[in-house]
């Protein structure tokens, strides 16, 4: 199957990038989406509301979620995306993993991206991967692992330090041959409210990069905290509100749980764009 290139859609525009969690206990839509028939049903109600990639995952990386093993999350996502990635040829897929072996079935299934939230940090092997595929990259900043890393994460100044683990990154996976690379500051990903905060007033510093920008903040912990410990169905209006700062600030891709509600912001944004 033809590889699709990311980069040619999102040239024309923010896009939205809807989540398929194939989880049992991912923190906002865990269990919902572990039958392939029901997944695929989702899949198409996020691409009427506007999804432009589907991204999907058989691992929860919430805060203090425990690893699958291999064989589990590729029991978990590959039915899943054998029958979705022909049959909903008009969107990209990625896979989000951080396993070899799950990102390589996933490409051989006709995935277009691997969204990688270690970037390469727990397997290198995936640069090389997406250079023998042609596939996209999402690399992502973290740190520590999902089980400890929000447990008090610390930064000299959380800007640089990721501008500077970019920089790492960007220069292995070039070397490698990869160059459809997507930028994503891995919001909650070991990192307290302060940090989330800086990264998104910040952002247009990763534009120097000159490659697009994912956030993904949906329904994140980040939003509760501020509205005073909202539950995770109570976070939408937060989420938009994030997310809008975000495209104001240079970001492409929007990852998120609520399809509909971003494509109407990103209008929204879009038509206040035109008219500058």
């Amino acid at each position: 199957m033809p590889k699709k290139d990311p980069y040619l859609h999102i040239a024309d525009g923010p896009k939205v990038m809807g989540i398929l969690n194939a989880t049992p206990d991912s923190f906002s839509d865990g269990g919902k989406y572990l039958n392939v028939d029901r997944a695929l049903d989702r899949i198409h109600i996020m691409i009427q509301n506007g999804a432009d990639i589907i991204d999907i995952g058989g691992e929860s990386t919430r805060p203090g979620s425990d690893p699958v093993p291999v064989q589990e999350e590729l029991d978990r996502v590959i039915p899943l995306i054998e029958k979705a990635v022909p049959l909903f040829s008009n969107v990209d897929f990625s896979i989000d993993t951080t396993k070899f072996e799950v990102a390589k079935a996933a490409l051989e299934n006709g995935v277009h991206i691997v969204n990688d939230v270690s970037g390469l940090q727990k397997e290198p092997r995936l640069a090389d991967l997406c250079a023998e595929f042609e596939a996209g990259y999402v690399l992502m900043h973290s740190q520590g692992d999902p089980k400890t890393m929000q447990k008090d994460p610390q930064y000299d100044d959380v800007l640089n330090d990721i501008f500077s683990f970019f920089e790492k990154k960007l220069k292995i996976l070039r070397t490698k041959g990869v160059h459809k690379i997507i930028l994503d500051p891995g919001l909650g990903f070991g990192k307290k409210l302060q940090h989330n905060l800086r990264l998104i007033e910040g952002l247009e510093v990763f534009k120097k990069f000159d490659l697009p920008i994912l956030v993904g903040a949906s329904r994140k912990s980040m939003i509760g905290t501020i509205l005073n410990g909202r539950p995770t169905d109570g976070r939408v209006a937060g989420t938009i509100a994030l997310h809008y700062h975000a495209l104001m600030k240079g970001a492409n891709i929007l990852r998120v749980h609520d399809v509909e509600e971003a494509s109407d912001s990103i209008r929204i944004f879009n038509a206040i764009k035109t008219q500058e």
